[in-house]
């Protein structure tokens, strides 16, 4: 009987030495009562800007997640579609890269992809005057406009509609801590008005200097003659050849070229922060590209629904498409609003046709004539005949010329 009261006292000695590291609490420790650690809520600070730098690059606002603004605005390559360039025979249809394709890989855009570079300076579009705003067209009047229309497009990233697009914002943490931040705690109770704060985000995301850093050959040169140094001081600080002199000077001269007509939005030359457009519309008689599946009957700024043409008569604004910038002109072919031309020199070369040159009449691309336009009847053939016949050396150096307004981060990309 002893024996099996000392054994089960060993056993309950062991029993109590036993246990976890709370086997045993001090009656301090139990009087002090634990506050738990709440968890940390996502915060973020971001601007309007950074918030929309974000959106530009998210392709989960696509239909298969598969395409963003950046897939058809590459920052890498001047903000253009650099996608379909190759001469492969099964890409025949995208006539390198004039069209951009759609989130489902087949659809293609009706015109070919502008620049979002410099894409800040267009003004609101004007109705009255026929100026400004955004695409080729004008449709949208402002950036915050513009971003709003690629989710929702058929041939882009193709959400069937807004609250699609916001329940696909809502998935993300930072960003809906980031929309009530700056837009309200009540922003997703308004579909419309979230899907505006995404367009001003974005579109506030596209004005910053990313988009615009003015660091070409050409403004280095500028910069220059501010500060206050003589032509030539300037020319030769920039290594600028013959070729770009001449060009620039041709560029320029009224009584030479009407480029500045179109293509120069200050009151004079070599002034810093050109962006080498003055904003209007225009019909240049620009050929049908008959190389892709969506040729039509481009009315240009004449089919925008943005417009009453200011008052102009019934038509006179049909086939007129926006004066687009010529920087980094150089490095976003192919060009055109239809992109029928893969290069440079192609353009300024029927641009001498348009004035009148004999000997430019065959369009070196195709080896046949430049082709039909659109609309015929408002080519603005006043605009162009003005300036005389360019010889083949000034045409290279008019085209030097155009390749300094390359921003820095691109001049490698120059063919």
């Amino acid at each position: 009987m002893l024996k099996k009261i000392i054994l089960s006292l060993s056993i309950l000695l062991m029993l109590i030495g036993c246990g976890g590291d709370n086997a045993y609490e001090s009656t301090e420790s139990t009087s002090t009562p634990i506050t738990p650690t709440p968890t940390p809520e996502v915060s973020t600070q971001l601007t309007k800007a950074e918030l929309g730098e974000q959106l530009f690059f998210d392709k989960n606002l696509s239909l298969t997640r598969n395409t963003s603004c950046s897939t058809c605005h590459d920052p890498d390559h001047a903000f253009m579609d650099t996608r379909f360039k190759a001469t492969d025979a099964n890409q025949s249809i995208f006539m390198h890269g004039a069209l951009s394709v759609g989130d489902d890989g087949v659809s293609l855009g009706g015109r070919n992809t502008p620049t979002a570079a410099y894409a800040m300076f267009s003004p609101e579009f004007n109705a009255t005057t026929v100026v400004g705003g955004q695409f080729h067209d004008g449709r949208a009047a402002t950036l915050k406009d513009q971003a709003m229309r690629p989710p929702l497009d058929g041939a882009e990233m193709m959400m069937p509609d807004e609250e699609s697009v916001i329940e696909r914002i809502k998935e993300n943490t930072e960003y809906v801590t980031a929309f009530k931040n700056l837009y309200g705690d009540t922003i997703f109770e308004d579909t419309e008005k979230a899907y505006n704060a995404m367009g001003e985000a974005i579109g506030n995301f596209e004005k910053t200097d990313l988009f615009a850093p003015f660091d070409s050959k050409y403004d280095v040169y500028v910069k220059c003659k501010e500060d206050g140094g003589k032509t030539s001081a300037c020319l030769q600080a920039g290594n600028w050849s013959v070729d770009e002199q001449l060009g620039m000077d041709l560029f320029f001269s009224e009584a030479n070229t009407n480029c500045a007509s179109c293509h120069q939005l200050q009151n004079t030359s070599e002034v810093s922060g050109e962006t080498f457009s003055n904003y209007k519309f225009e019909n240049i008689g620009t050929p049908k590209n008959l190389a892709t599946i969506k040729a039509r009957f481009d009315l240009g700024q004449g089919e925008s629904e943005v417009t009453d043409h200011g008052g102009l008569a019934q038509g006179a604004a049909d086939g007129a498409i926006k004066v687009p910038t010529l920087r980094n002109v150089a490095v976003t072919g192919p060009y055109m609003h239809n992109g029928v031309f893969a290069d440079l020199t192609t353009v300024l070369e029927f641009y001498e046709h348009l004035r009148g040159a004999g000997n430019k009449a065959i369009n070196p691309e195709t080896n046949a004539p430049w082709g039909e336009t659109d609309v015929e009847d408002t080519i603005n053939h006043e605009l162009l005949q003005q300036g005389v016949e360019l010889t083949d050396r000034k045409i290279e150096a008019l085209e030097a010329f155009l390749k300094t307004l390359t921003d820095a981060k691109y001049e490698s990309l120059i063919p």
